[in-house]
């Protein structure tokens, strides 16, 4: 432990203006489970994609009941010691962008301006007939107005604000409508299988190329959407570090892989910055 925030604070000492790109694994310490174990396989089947969420009335239906399970776990979860890491470079002006594979706002929450939500946030709705944003926590007050007797009984959370609930019948569950047009209501972030805004995707890449390197903090990088940015920072020759838990996808190309604990290794690594500041 104590030679990962060292080797954090001898990057961020050398590397004055890093980007940053977080995953899951920041938000685990908030009481969010992750998608994928050590070795970065799915530790459940993987989420429903975004065609299937479109088109089956049934997954959609099966998707909201649990939703409505898990959303109050997600909806009161709180910045942990990593958020507010991270906020603290930001604040140092040792960060030029925040860019986050996560979609629970805790990075805002914990102080961090400015950030790239790349998957987008599951706090709004969108309709995908009108294009009308919405807020999800009104939404949780429709779903249980339209489903009162809903009672699956205990259900343990899964990542972005599912619950484990299998061998349920959802054919009964109602999913309201959009309010104005009768459309179908989505949560406003990237599903599995879809495409990442472009203007999202724009924003990173020039955060990237005004940085002198990139620190991924808790993520495996398995998916491409995030993993690109990685490779994008190895063409440029500029210094990859990454900071999580386990396998990743970056493993061969990272030039510093810390496979350590992401709240304590940061909140280390500050200290060891505040020492060195102040001898």
């Amino acid at each position: 432990m104590t030679d990962a925030a060292s080797a954090l604070a001898a990057l961020l000492e050398r590397t004055p203006k890093l980007m940053l790109l977080t995953g899951a694994g920041v938000s685990t310490g908030s009481g969010i489970p992750d998608y994928r174990d050590a070795d970065g396989a799915w530790k459940r089947r993987p989420p429903i994609t975004g065609q299937i969420f479109r088109s089956d009335p049934l997954q959609r239906a099966r998707y909201w009941a649990r939703s409505l399970i898990g959303w109050p776990l997600l909806a009161t979860a709180q910045p942990n010691a990593a958020h507010r890491a991270l906020a603290a470079l930001q604040a140092q002006g040792r960060v030029t962008r925040l860019v986050t594979q996560n979609v629970d706002g805790l990075h805002q929450a914990a102080g961090s301006p400015d950030v790239i939500d790349l998957h987008g946030r599951l706090d709004v709705l969108t309709c995908l007939a009108c294009g009308d944003r919405s807020p999800r926590h009104a939404f949780q007050q429709r779903l249980l107005a339209h489903n009162p007797d809903w009672a699956p009984g205990s259900a343990a959370p899964l990542p972005d604000g599912d619950a484990d609930l299998e061998n349920v019948d959802f054919s009964a569950f109602v999913v309201p409508p959009c309010t104005l047009c009768g459309g179908l209501l989505k949560p406003d972030v990237v599903f599995f299988g879809e495409n990442v805004p472009r203007n999202r995707v724009d924003a990173a890449f020039a955060a990237l190329h005004a940085a002198d390197g990139l620190l991924v903090v808790g993520s495996s990088l398995m998916v491409y959407s995030g993993y690109r940015f990685a490779v994008a920072a190895r063409e440029r020759a500029l210094p990859l570090a990454v900071l999580t838990r386990g396998r990743t996808r970056a493993d061969e190309i990272a030039t510093l892989k810390l496979d350590a604990p992401c709240a304590e290794t940061l909140v280390g690594a500050l200290d060891r910055l505040g020492e060195a500041a102040a001898a």
